[in-house]
């Protein structure tokens, strides 16, 4: 229990250090964030600066049905469900015809801007007057006017021919143009508030504009169920998009007015037609009575008996009621066949209630359809259905027509059959007083009807001018104090992260794709059973690289010293005191091969150890380089290819402050250095030079270029392993570890060189070595 919560505590204590790691990977960047954060947020002011600020405006109405206070309680309006289809009022409220006509009376196809240094806004209006000369129907195509106030005139420009007009005064009508408006400049109203400002106007043509306004606007349902629409449109003149919306109610307000007035108009249209036939009718009937009394001497009527007159009086009156109602009935069979327009009209005096319902739906029906049409077009699916349904009721009033006059035949001739009663009884009135009846039966007939069409026109009149409104004004439009866009708090938090971001992601990115070591924890992670014995620092200056003075006391010279002690706990345990073999070698050069092997060296000389430094890189020798000695100065590859050169003869003193440091140079360059190498004598030059020295530094060449480390690392003692900060592969470094897991090189430890060489992974090393040391030291 115990060990499971110290190995937790353990692996907590390592997941924290490492979060402090990369904290600190990417603090030793801080400049490069703070410059970017300044410069996004100084770009954010720029943006809003000169951004252009959107408004939004918005207006609420509210569909009024038609139905409400008429319906019946049934489950409908119980549970209170609206007739009305919003998404239909929707379609039609913003159909191309509705908003062609509000661009239309705004003339919205003009458009007048402001130009600024930088960026130019659209305006409401002109801060002078403007004429339009030119319709909206005659404009055909985009163009462009550029209008400049100077302090006693204006300058015209017409973008596209780049043709120039001038009108002293600021008055344009003074003077034969051929520009499309005419513009003057109140000199009442102060000019310095606009002189040496810039406006554009531009015109376009009405289908365009629609067509843009169109896709601007959004209506949407305020709630599900609610009768509520909102408009809303953004621009950057809050004035022009108020006036826009206020336009657009108005219109489809009267657009539903309209369509509710169209039944009471072609009512009105078909009583004033047959008043004209009515009215030939009762001149011929006046004429026939007055030729009739005038060819006869009638001039007034013996009463009938009182009995008979009673009956024959009643009898009239049914009679007159039938044809009364016959009448009716042709007249508006005749207009159900004979219309032009799909209307019939209604209420005109039926005294069958069925066929009065049934006229009504039928009139309801066909303004729907129309509305349907003119959101949806004629090959809409509920167009189709609502003309289906039109013919059936058209056929449903026909039948009705027909059955209701045969009815009315059949209670007239029966009313005929009673009469014959009554023969007997007015058998005595003479003949000419019963054609003199009939000629006032048909005279009472027609100007009863004349007089019933009057009332219905009357009130027909009546319904046109009092149709309710389609819609209610909920909220006239109204605009955002403050615009909603660009949102100034949104844009400098959004520039402030995108300073963090920016520079993260790049150095993310630069840290993933980053393949080379960078310090002690890399190595580890190849291989953790290697040890890491020496980190070298970097210097920033390339000068005193090489540990020339015993008593140095720099960074460099001491983290020599800790490498001479921290190499004798990699070699073996020996009884005796017998000279050490060191090699120094890497994966490839440039990694500090020759610079790790030759300190070492000067680092165990200056702790009175007699050291051997040996240039064993027979293929790239570069000891040389550091003790200003000539390349070609015999050497090892003599040595080993000459029996008779004696290796002692090859010893030179690179620094006179290191008595015990010897150096054999790597000589010419022979063309078979893996054959010289293992010819045996190496391996004698070996065995002599321990009897001389305590150390033997061997500067091999890189192992995975070629063979000759390999050729002679069984008489090493240990191997140092040399690896570049920000240089070095971390797949190149597998090889090494393959190396030792077989056993190729003896005790082999890894050295870093170039330790904070890159602070992208924060290995700052400061080597303070100077603790303890005195003056004269």
């Amino acid at each position: 229990m115990d060990n499971s919560f110290k190995s937790m505590m353990a692996f907590q204590e390592e997941e924290s250090l490492d979060l402090k790691k990369e904290l600190r990977r990417y603090l030793n960047y801080w400049p490069w964030f703070i410059l970017v954060t300044l410069l996004t947020l100084f770009s954010a002011y720029v943006y809003l600066r000169y951004a252009p600020k959107i408004y939004e405006t918005t207006a609420k109405v509210k569909i009024l049905d038609e139905s409400d206070g008429l319906e019946l309680p049934t489950s409908a309006f119980i549970f209170k469900r609206s007739n009305i289809n919003l998404e239909n009022e929707i379609e039609i409220l913003t159909s191309y015809i509705i908003i062609e006509r509000v661009v239309r009376e705004l003339n919205l196809n003009t458009k007048f801007f402001e130009e600024g240094t930088i960026q130019t806004s659209p305006v409401a209006k002109l801060p002078f007057e403007y004429d339009q000369l030119i319709s909206s129907d005659s404009i055909t195509g985009d163009d462009t006017y550029k209008v400049i106030l100077e302090n006693d005139k204006f300058e015209v420009i017409n973008v596209t021919t780049e043709q120039t007009y001038l009108f002293q005064n600021h008055n344009s009508t003074i003077v034969e143009h051929d520009l499309p408006f005419n513009i003057i400049y109140n000199k009442g109203e102060v000019l310095e508030d606009v002189i040496g400002k810039t406006y554009l106007i531009n015109f376009n043509t009405i289908e365009k504009a629609a067509l843009l306004l169109k896709s601007q606007i959004e209506v949407e349902a305020i709630g599900e169920q609610s009768d509520l629409l909102q408009l809303t449109l953004k621009g950057e003149s809050f004035e022009l998009s108020e006036s826009i919306l206020d336009t657009l109610v108005s219109v489809f307000n009267k657009d539903g007015i309209t369509d509710r007035q169209l039944v009471s108009q072609r009512t009105i249209d078909f009583i004033d037609d047959r008043f004209a036939f009515l009215a030939n009718e009762l001149d011929d009937i006046e004429v026939d009575r007055q030729e009739f009394k005038q060819d006869n001497n009638l001039i007034d009527l013996d009463t009938d008996a009182e009995l008979g007159l009673r009956q024959r009086t009643k009898s009239d009156e049914e009679v007159f009621t039938i044809e009364n109602q016959l009448a009716l009935a042709k007249l508006l069979k005749e207009a159900l066949t004979t219309t032009e327009s799909d209307l019939l009209p209604a209420n005109i005096g039926l005294q069958n209630q069925s066929i009065n319902n049934l006229v009504n739906e039928y009139n309801t029906t066909v303004l729907e359809r129309d509305r349907l049409a003119s959101s949806g077009g004629i090959n809409n699916p509920a167009v189709k259905l609502a003309t289906n349904t039109i013919e059936d009721l058209k056929s449903n009033i026909n039948r009705s027509l027909n059955s209701y006059m045969a009815q009315l035949r059949v209670t007239q001739n029966q009313i005929k059959s009673r009469n014959k009663k009554f023969i007997g009884q007015v058998s005595q009135i003479p003949e000419k007083e019963k054609l003199l009846r009939a000629i006032e039966r048909q005279q009472k007939i027609k100007e009863s009807l004349y007089l019933l069409l009057l009332q219905k026109r009357e009130e027909a009149a009546i319904n046109l001018a009092i149709t309710e409104p389609s819609i209610k004004v909920v909220e006239n439009a109204l605009s955002s104090v403050k615009p909603i866009s660009p949102k100034r708090g949104i844009i400098y938090i959004g520039a402030f992260l995108a300073g963090l971001l920016i520079p993260f992601g790049f150095l993310y990115l630069m840290f993933t794709l980053d393949t080379k070591i960078h310090g002690k924890d890399d190595l580890t992670k190849v291989s953790s059973e290697i040890p890491v014995i020496g980190e070298i620092p970097d210097l920033k200056k390339k000068q005193n690289l090489i540990f020339n003075d015993p008593n140095d006391r720099s960074a460099l010279a001491e983290s020599f010293r800790i490498l001479s002690s921290n190499v004798d706990y990699i070699l073996p345990v020996q009884d005796n005191e017998k000279s050490k073999v060191i090699y120094c070698t890497s994966t490839i050069k440039g990694e500090g091969k020759t610079f790790v092997s030759l300190n070492l060296s000067l680092a165990l000389s200056s702790i009175n150890k007699k050291v051997l430094i040996i240039g064993a890189d027979l293929r790239n020798p570069q000891i040389h380089s550091h003790i200003n000695e000539d390349k070609h100065r015999p050497g090892l590859s003599n040595y080993l290819h000459d029996i008779d050169f004696n290796w002692k003869e090859a010893i030179i003193k690179g620094f006179e402050k290191h008595p015990n440091h010897h150096i054999i140079l790597s000589g010419s360059i022979p063309p078979n250095p893996a054959h010289l190498l293992t010819n045996g004598r190496f391996k004698t030059l070996i065995e002599e030079a321990k009897k001389d020295y305590d150390y033997i530094i061997v500067d091999t060449a890189p192992i995975i270029l070629v063979t000759d480390t390999m050729l002679i690392s069984q008489l090493a003692d240990a191997t140092i392993y040399i690896a570049r900060a920000n240089y070095t592969e971390k797949k190149l470094l597998e090889f090494s570890k393959e190396l030792n897991e077989a056993g190729k090189l003896k005790n082999m430890a890894y050295v870093i060189n170039s330790v904070g060489a890159s602070k992208s992974y924060g290995y700052g090393y400061n080597y303070g070595y100077n603790y303890g040391y005195g003056s004269g030291s």
